[in-house]
């Protein structure tokens, strides 16, 4: 048998293992099997370490990215760019880390802006999930960053906005004009958090990396403005593929996973009433 799960904390509520038995099952993979893990950041190493040759990788979400980076023995140069890593794979020469985060991000610009130019956009936070977006940004071709956060981290964040045009403005400043001279906005902060800044902010195409609850409400307001908005969901599905591809070596069933996740999400509109 072949293993993999993902790993953090809360992890009970984990997506993650629909889109992977959703690949198991498009592929035939009878012999693979993704479980979910409770595990806190200390006990990453060990949890990871100390498992048997069956599992052939780990999903990692928070709060172990940070921890799987640093235990890994090797690791992508984008997982080193944005300093941490969602993803272990064992490989002979031992665990090797990446981060798929971007992986997702691309997806959903694509499905949100298709092949249009980005050159302008907009990051709303600047915590561990920027620094996943920036990345994307930057392979989309983006030239000019503004990150809308409450303090100013351009340190924290220099490794990733070197050699374009990256500003960091407050909450105080004119939303509207910055969003509206945008080709895409990312929100990476919680839905209660903007909702004083909404009608400032929705004025171009936004993916917005929460999907619960959905649709957040710069999400609602943005698509009343004219402007598609894509979100979560297809973020996560994006990470996935990459993910079942590193695991088990075969081209990720994207539409078949996709569909997988949608479909699970639906069931459980009743409880999230």
């Amino acid at each position: 048998m072949h293993q993999a799960a993902v790993l953090g904390s809360p992890i009970e509520h984990s997506l993650s293992p629909v889109l992977h038995h959703a690949g198991y099952k498009a592929h035939g993979l009878n012999d693979w099997r993704y479980s979910k893990i409770e595990c806190l950041e200390a006990d990453l190493p060990k949890v990871v370490l100390e498992a048997d040759q069956s599992f052939r990788g780990f999903s990692v979400t928070m709060p172990g990215k940070f921890a799987a980076l640093q235990i890994a023995d090797r690791a992508s140069d984008r997982a080193l760019a944005i300093g941490s890593a969602n993803t272990l794979v064992r490989t002979q020469q031992g665990w090797r880390a990446d981060n798929t985060d971007c992986e997702g991000v691309l997806y959903a610009l694509d499905r949100l802006v298709g092949d249009a130019e980005i050159r302008r956009a907009v990051v709303v936070g600047a915590g561990g999930t920027s620094r996943a977006v920036i990345w994307a940004l930057r392979e989309r071709g983006a030239v000019e960053i503004t990150v809308i956060n409450r303090s100013d981290r351009r340190q924290e964040l220099r490794n990733l906005t070197e050699g374009i045009a990256c500003h960091f403005v407050s909450y105080d400043s004119d939303l509207f004009k910055i969003t509206a001279a945008a080709d895409v906005i990312v929100s990476t902060v919680p839905a209660d958090t903007l909702r004083p800044y909404v009608t400032q902010l929705a004025h171009a195409p936004l993916l917005d990396v929460i999907y619960d609850p959905w649709p957040t409400p710069l999400v609602s307001q943005t698509a009343a403005n004219g402007y598609k908005a894509v979100g979560g969901l297809t973020m996560l599905a994006g990470q996935a593929f990459s993910q079942f591809e590193q695991f088990t070596g075969l081209d990720a069933p994207r539409r078949e996973m996709e569909q997988a996740l949608l479909q699970h999400w639906k069931s459980l509109e009743p409880q999230r009433r």
